[in-house]
């Protein structure tokens, strides 16, 4: 990970919109206000501040296309204090994400049968 930046308004208004999704109160999963980028930045995954060995299970999984065409599965993460872990980016030809998705642009996951 590199050093630790404050967290960009279009990633606050992304979590919230996903924690909406799932929980009346996005209070209740706190994060903190300075994160840290994966792989400096290219997919625009991020550690939310909870803690790393207290992976407690994916809470939404969205998907995005990039302005390249290119699938994005977007996933939110908590620990085991209901604090946010991550917000993981997968593109799946793992190249550089161009442009970042509003909410309106994402679309939920649902589980496959």
């Amino acid at each position: 990970m590199s050093e630790k930046r404050l967290i960009r308004e279009n990633e606050k208004e992304l979590i919230n919109f996903l924690l909406t999704q799932i929980h009346p109160n996005p209070a209740d999963y706190p994060y903190d206000e300075y994160v840290d980028e994966y792989e400096g930045g290219k997919m625009g995954s991020i550690s939310l501040g909870g803690d790393v060995n207290g992976y407690a299970g994916d809470l939404i999984q969205v998907e995005y296309t990039d302005i390249d065409g290119t699938p994005v599965v977007i996933t939110l993460t908590k620990d085991h204090q209901n604090r946010l872990l991550d917000l993981d980016f997968w593109k799946v030809d793992f190249s550089k994400l161009l442009e970042y998705p509003t909410p309106d642009k994402v679309t939920i996951r649902t589980p496959e049968s």
